[in-house]
């Protein structure tokens, strides 16, 4: 589905790769969601769409990705490296970062366990990051996607769920830890895709881990290496952030309004 924020930010790649002289010529539309990704010869150009419409400063979340990935890679922990320039690049008012393109497997499906006993890995190596999170975080987003929504009962279903979360201890999260962001590589299995990172609970990605479609979450929670403290506000945040998403991706296309409708008046029932 090519719309205006596919087209903008294809152009915003091939800009990129001009200045760097990268391969234009025969640029490839790898995804079009929350973010566009356009492979460039041996690099992935990044750009955001959806998250357009969500973020303020939207730059700093795509800087903190960056940061924490060449981070991870540089303590050889399973995770997609960045290009050497990286960025955040500005083109055509839009920000771009590069990462080297790296053969996945699309039909590989993990076992649970394995997921669980990665993401306890992951949250390892994550505990050692030192950089600014600065606002970052899904209560954040959920109040930008509710000004936007402008639906009360939405508003006050998120005013008992945001008070009912527990004052657990924090750490670097990957913040959308859900079965999709796990890939299989030649080089093995790598998680990407840290745009969403901030300092919480780890409830918040094992909530995220629980709900995802492409796997069994609760087989998952169990092979994970550690305590499950919490966990079941952050899945009542992760159920109602999913609700919001809709209406926030219809805005982007508005064809699917009556999808993000259903959904909240099944999650309100």
């Amino acid at each position: 589905m090519v719309d205006g924020f596919s087209a903008s930010a294809l152009d915003a790649a091939i800009e990129v790769g001009h200045r760097l002289g990268l391969p234009t010529e025969s640029p490839q539309v790898l995804a079009q969601r929350s973010n566009v990704l356009v492979r460039l010869g041996p690099v992935v150009a990044r750009v955001p769409a959806t998250t357009l419409l969500l973020r303020p400063r939207i730059e700093a979340w795509m800087a903190r990705d960056v940061a924490l990935s060449a981070f991870l890679a540089e303590r050889d922990a399973p995770v997609i490296p960045p290009f050497e320039a990286p960025g955040p690049h500005l083109a055509n008012g839009l920000p771009v970062t590069l990462w080297r393109f790296t053969r996945l497997d699309p039909g590989h499906v993990f076992a649970p366990a394995e997921v669980g006993s990665l993401l306890g890995e992951l949250h390892a190596a994550l505990r050692e990051f030192p950089g600014d999170f600065g606002d970052s975080g899904p209560v954040g987003d959920l109040g930008r996607m509710l000004d936007l929504i402008g639906d009360d009962r939405l508003r006050e279903a998120a005013g008992r769920v945001v008070a009912a979360l527990p004052d657990l201890p924090v750490q670097p999260l990957h913040g959308d830890a859900h079965g999709g962001n796990l890939v299989l590589t030649d080089d093995g299995p790598r998680w990407l895709d840290f745009e969403d990172t901030w300092r919480g609970p780890h409830a918040w990605d094992l909530a995220c881990l629980a709900r995802s479609a492409r796997l069994d979450g609760e087989a998952a929670l169990a092979a994970y290496p550690g305590d499950v403290e919490g966990l079941r506000p952050y899945l009542e945040l992760r159920e109602l952030f999913g609700v919001c998403w809709r209406f926030l991706i219809a805005r982007r296309f508005p064809e699917r309004l009556a999808e993000a409708r259903k959904a909240r008046d099944a999650y309100l029932r």
